[in-house]
């Protein structure tokens, strides 16, 4: 079994698991921080940044490119099938469905695939609405790469970077998935079953079980034990594994997610009693969600009933809709409201009482409705495209604005530089729900896995804390770590293997018993093997050959089956085979006692008898009547198999 690593980053993972001749691929998340690299883009004409300047190479200025990070270790197109976690970590999909031979079959739970769909819809959408007139590619030549300002000129394998995909292609890719439901089993091929488990995390996210009739593998991947909107995760069925797979843990283990929220809401009252506006640059699922219930229940008491609050994206509609309708994948608490009849999500009742409004873009309706001062949801949390970036040209002058950063995905110092020197204030709330380091510790002993794999990242404190030994994972055995472009060996052999047996040739097997409650039989038959799966059948018989016509050729004749020879059980107990020598004339004995049995000396015939546990030997020199004589007195005492 085989574990090849695709990903350098720990909570947007891409792993491919070979395992009983099946090849899994392990979510496929798409790193994005490298936009960080490259200058916004506007969604109307910006002179100030149309004024920085762009390096200049013979095919023009280096302008965003979207990128996949990844190293192909392994031909693609041997991928059976593709395991997704959550809508994070699928963004990947179209740049190995459509781009690498791949055929297989894509598993994942419907609100998944549904919001996977607006994530991708979303950012295609922000980047082709602000075509570029020039393309470069120019700079990714090793020689011109190195005459880049950093952190480019220092970039890994540049020329892998590819440019966002279609919406053609997202549709192609998400054609290829099949939906599944939590603890539904799968079956691939006849080898192994997988099945999907609630992790806490996220609407309709999941871990797998990989496991065959006497293995099982375990896939934990944004897992999350607090109480939010999606169904609590499932601990139980993680239980008795030979191998877990870790990754997908907070990215911030010192940030208490409650806190954040309490800090995000008093930081937004703060800013708005003040005359000044809030950006939230945030994805169009996941946290905005339980941002948007904190702050229900917030405005009253902080006086903000008449403060408008947007949420734009292109997906905005799609993206409030779907939290609603996805009622059986949320927690208790909210599928409970559906059955009053409730909106789950309070978020419904602040659209009705219009404090929530949504528009797909800044254009259109958005621009005769917009009144200040107010709170705006919208994206990319990069601020390098979507409309986020408007914002920042209208707001970033005034003092009066806040930003406030609640995605943890990009360093929000590196978000801000292309638009310093900034007058609006700026907030880090990093909300991140998933495991912590002592969450999972209290898991894993709870769950207690054989062998547990994880990122390197996790088995080390990070660089600017080395002092914090808490901030990683410290277990007995120590886990296996992995890095990107690695290949491990894991750790367990497959010992055991099922087989079925046809019932007319069980018919015909006669058991004997060995003790008590065990019984044996012999059985002479041909393996069949297919999809995995393996029976016994009957020997078939030669055909009789009639005698009036030629026999075909020796090589053509059917195979002859032999007799199979019997098979011995049980003990030769020594006083009793004493006493059967001695019936039959052999008088002169001397017993010797060893460790493993007795060794019998018969003196006059110059001949040893070895009685071990395992086996008896007879031996005899040029006597062969003799010993044939003590061999039939030997069998008497043993079973017949």
């Amino acid at each position: 079994m085989k574990l090849y690593c695709l990903s350098g980053h720990p909570t947007l993972p891409c792993n491919v698991l070979k395992f009983k001749s099946t090849t899994i691929m392990l979510d496929c998340g798409l790193d994005t921080t490298s936009v960080l690299n490259f200058l916004p883009l506007p969604l109307v004409h910006s002179p100030r940044l149309s004024k920085l300047p762009g390096w200049i190479s013979k095919d023009g200025t280096i302008n965003l490119e979207k990128v996949l990070d990844a190293r192909e270790l392994l031909d693609l197109s041997t991928i059976d099938v593709i395991l997704i976690s959550n809508y994070h970590c699928m963004m990947a999909l179209p740049y190995i469905t459509e781009h690498t031979g791949f055929t297989g079959t894509v598993y994942a739970t419907e609100p998944t695939l549904q919001i996977g769909r607006l994530l991708m819809e979303e950012v295609v959408n922000f980047m082709e609405r602000v075509p570029k007139a020039q393309s470069a590619t120019c700079w990714k030549n090793k020689e011109i790469q190195r005459m880049l300002p950093g952190p480019l000129k220092d970039a890994v394998d540049v020329w892998t970077w590819k440019r966002c995909y279609s919406m053609q292609e997202v549709n192609s890719a998400l054609s290829k998935v099949q939906l599944v439901g939590y603890s539904q089993k799968v079956e691939l091929f006849g080898a192994v079953q997988v099945s999907p488990l609630s992790s806490g995390y996220s609407l309709g996210s999941s871990n797998w079980i990989i496991q065959s009739h006497h293995e099982k593998v375990s896939y934990v991947s944004g897992s999350s034990l607090l109480t939010t909107h999606p169904q609590p995760m499932d601990q139980s069925s993680l239980k008795n594994s030979d191998v877990l797979i870790l990754t997908g843990l907070t990215q911030m283990p010192t940030a208490n997610p409650d806190g954040m929220l309490g800090e995000f809401c008093s930081n937004l009252a703060m800013t708005i009693r003040a005359g000044g506006n809030v950006l939230v640059p945030c994805y169009s699922s996941g946290v905005i969600y339980d941002l948007l219930e904190c702050l229900y229940q917030f405005i009253e008491s902080a006086s903000l009933g008449t403060t408008p609050f947007y949420f734009i994206s292109p997906v905005a509609n799609s993206s409030l809709e779907f939290s609603q309708i996805f009622a059986e994948w949320l927690c208790h608490n909210k599928q409970t409201k559906v059955y009053l009849p409730e909106p789950p999500f309070p978020h419904a009742e602040l659209i009705q009482t219009n404090k929530l409004k949504h528009y797909p873009s800044i254009h259109g309706d958005f621009s005769s409705e917009f009144r200040q001062p107010c709170v705006v949801f919208t994206g990319h949390p990069s601020l390098r495209f979507g409309d986020v970036v408007h914002f920042m040209e209208l707001w970033g002058k005034s003092s009066l604005n806040t930003i406030i950063f609640t995605e943890p995905d990009f360093s929000y110092l590196d978000a801000l530089a292309p638009y310093q020197p900034l007058a609006m204030k700026c907030v880090y709330c990093p909300i991140d729900t998933r495991l912590n380091f002592h969450q999972v510790s209290k898991l894993l002993k709870e769950v207690q896995p054989l062998h547990v794999v994880c990122p390197e990242q996790y088995t080390q404190p990070p660089l600017t804390q080395s002092h914090r030994s808490d901030l990683m994972l410290e277990l007995q055995p120590p886990p296996m770590p992995y890095r990107r472009c690695s290949v491990l060996n894991l750790p367990f052999r497959r010992r055991y293997e099922r087989v079925y047996i046809l019932p007319e040739l069980a018919n015909s097997l006669v058991p004997s018993e060995i003790k008590p409650g065990v019984s044996v039989a012999t059985v002479s038959a041909v393996v069949h093997s297919k999809d995995n799966k393996h029976t016994l059948q009957s020997v078939p018989k030669p055909p009789p050959v009639a005698p009036s016509k030629k026999r075909k050729r020796v090589m053509d004749e059917p195979p002859v089956v032999l007799a199979p020879k019997p098979l011995l059980s049980g003990a030769v107990p020594l006083e009793a085979f004493l006493a059967t020598l001695q019936k039959h004339g052999i008088t002169e004995v001397k017993v010797e006692e060893t460790a493993d049995g007795h060794i019998l000396h018969l003196q006059a015939e110059d001949t040893l008898i070895q009685l071990e546990e395992d086996g008896t030997h007879i031996v005899c020199d040029n006597n062969e009547p003799l010993r044939t004589t003590l061999r039939d007195l030997v069998l008497r005492f043993l079973q017949k198999l």
